[in-house]
Parts: structure tokens; sequence; C-alpha cells
């Protein structure tokens, strides 16, 4: 592949960044269930001011899990009054990213405001907490459970920075319970399977957009829906598994090989009680649609492909270059499909049933 200067430049970034997502780490500890998990959500609840009045716009906020300050932000759209519960969707961004990026690729700011629902970004943490974050030389990572980002000894609990989070989101915002959705992207969709296996007694449907879930087994304490979205051209997440490479090149990033999509759908699909082959399945404007189920509590699994879709996310905007992710596609409007998917799925029995993992 002949690049120029800069895109030489950019090829080399993209190659650090994927080798560091795949490969560079070796091992981790499962943190799913540690009592700090636990400890730190309550203590974010405690410490947590009661519900406040928040101007529109975004708020940067920060609490203590652990040892650690973690940070998110929360988009407040202009109909929020602090007296009436709203729905909230979490997104979590990809390998390298950041919350800032993650509302600019996605809009959900702008679906936010438009329907009334509190937009939330958590921020991963950078592989070196101690230097600033950088996306080729010191990425924010989510710790996915794929064992591929960090050595045991410095996994970063993220299953208990999200339930903390949750927990005070809750105490800082009027949210209905029944209405907390998660959407995340790449790596972030990888970490949308954890945290939505392990939380699934408070979250209400889960949405990762071209991620794997790495969990082996796959453990859902309540059934819950799922939206999965993938491009058809993703040579980031391939399709039909394998190794990343750069779209258009020959070569492969050296790293952990992805087990094919459907892999990921088998397991939720099977977590929650849908069969094992689609009950339908729907094609238009290089759109296909299969749904499974329903499953148990009526949870279903859609399985949504994009003809020519690349590593990007459907309908938004790419904040890296064609050659190092692929195309970018109109066909889908992935945010609007997915707030309609969300609206369709809040708690499966009716009611919240606290945090779900400790």
């Amino acid at each position: 592949m002949n690049l120029s200067g800069r895109q030489a430049f950019h090829a080399l970034a993209l190659v650090a960044i994927v080798c560091t997502v795949q490969h560079l780490a070796r091992g981790q500890t499962d943190t799913m269930n540690s009592p700090g998990t636990r400890d730190a959500s309550t203590r974010a609840a405690a410490q947590s001011p009661p519900v406040q009045a928040f101007a529109p716009g975004d708020h940067a906020l920060t609490i203590r899990v652990g040892e650690l300050d973690r940070h998110y932000t929360v988009h407040v759209p202009p109909a929020y009054d602090g007296r009436h519960a709203v729905p909230v969707v979490v997104m979590l961004h990809g390998g390298g990213g950041r919350s800032q990026g993650a509302a600019a690729e996605t809009g959900w700011n702008a679906k936010a405001d438009a329907v009334g629902c509190l937009a939330v970004y958590p921020n991963a943490m950078a592989r070196d907490p101690a230097q600033p974050a950088s996306f080729g030389r010191n990425p924010q990572l989510w710790n996915d459970g794929s064992a591929r980002f960090y050595a045991a000894d410095k996994a970063p609990d993220d299953v208990a920075f999200l339930n903390a989070m949750l927990d005070d989101v809750a105490a800082k915002f009027s949210v209905d319970a029944r209405r907390v959705f998660l959407a995340g992207f790449s790596n972030g969709a990888s970490m949308a399977f954890r945290f939505g296996a392990a939380a699934s007694g408070r979250i209400a449907a889960v949405a990762p957009v071209a991620g794997t879930c790495w969990a082996q087994p796959l453990q859902v304490a309540r059934p819950i829906s799922l939206c999965y979205i993938a491009g058809t051209a993703d040579a980031l997440n391939p399709l039909e598994g394998g190794v990343p490479q750069l779209p258009g090149a020959s070569a492969q990033v050296r790293g952990t090989p992805k087990p094919p999509v459907r892999v990921s759908i088998a397991k939720w699909a099977s977590a929650v009680g849908c069969p094992a082959l689609p009950t339908t399945t729907q094609e238009a404007n290089g759109v296909r649609r299969e749904t499974y189920g329903p499953g148990r509590n009526g949870a279903e699994v859609i399985f949504v492909t994009v003809e020519g879709l690349g590593h990007t996310w459907a309908g938004g905007k790419s904040l890296l270059p064609e050659f190092m992710v692929g195309k970018q596609s109109s066909k889908l409007q992935a945010t609007d499909f997915l707030w309609d998917f969300f609206q369709k799925h809040p708690a499966c029995d009716g009611k919240p049933q606290g945090r779900g993992a400790p």
C-alpha cells in the first residue's frame, strides 16, 4: 500500500492503537464480582447531592472509584426540569476515543434534545493514567473482558466505574429507572456486552455497534433485549472474524483474531432464551435485519448489517480518515434506529431490579 507522508503518519497511528487494543496486554483479573465494585457504587450514591436542576448543555462530572478519579459527561436536553423522570442513554466510546468524540460521531446530543433524554458519555482510563491520554501513544481503553489491553495488576474495574456512574447520575438527575439504555462502539461495544450482562438488573436494553462479546460463557441474570449493528465492509471488525486489517490493505494488523460476529449474536440469544435461528428477516436499501425471539420475558435480539459500511457509526460522522476505517454510509441512521429500538424495550418485567452484579 503506497501512502503519502501524511497518510503514513495516520496509518502508523492507527496501527499503534489497534496493536494496543489487540495484543499488547497479557491477561487480566476479572473484577466483575469484586467487593470494590459494590463499595465504589455505594460510596458514589451516598456522597452525591440531591437531584438538581441542571441547565441545558454538557456537564463534566467526576467520581472517585477505588484509587482513581473517573470522568463522564452528561448532556442535558432543554426540556429537562429536574422534576420529571427522563430516560438515559449511556454511550461508550471506542478504543482511543473519549466522550466528546463519541458525542460528535453519533449525534446522541441532538437526539437527546429532540426526545428529552439524558445522553451520558463515560471516559475509559488511559493505559497509563499518570500520563495525558493520546490516541496513538496512550489510548483510553475499556477493560472489556478480552484480556487484550491490561496486565492483571493494572486492569481498571470498569464494571465498578459504570455502576458507580449510574448511581451518581440517579442521585444528581431525575432518572426513569425503567429506561436506562446502553450503547457502545468498537471497544465500547465490547464493554457494552460485558456491562449489559453484569448489570442486567439496571439496564433495560443494550446496543453494541461493531464490537465483540468476549465473555465465555455469557451469563445474563435478567433477560434484556439487544440490538447489534455491523458494516459489511468493516475490516477492523470483520463479519466473518479473523485478524483486523486496514481497509484496502493486503497486510493484516497484528493482533488477537476476533470471532465471527454471529458468535456474539448467538451468545446473547442463547443467554436470554431466544431461538438459535432468526424468526424474521427483512432487507431493504442495503440494510438487512434479523430478529431472534421472543425469549424469556419477551426479550429479543436484533442483528443489523449495513451494506458497504466500514468501521464507523452508520449515519454519523467519522473522526478518522476513510483509508483507516473504511466508508461511511447513510443507508441507516443508527442513532434514530437505536432510539426506536430502546423505546420498544423498557425494563422487561415492568420494573427495575437493582444494580445487577455486585
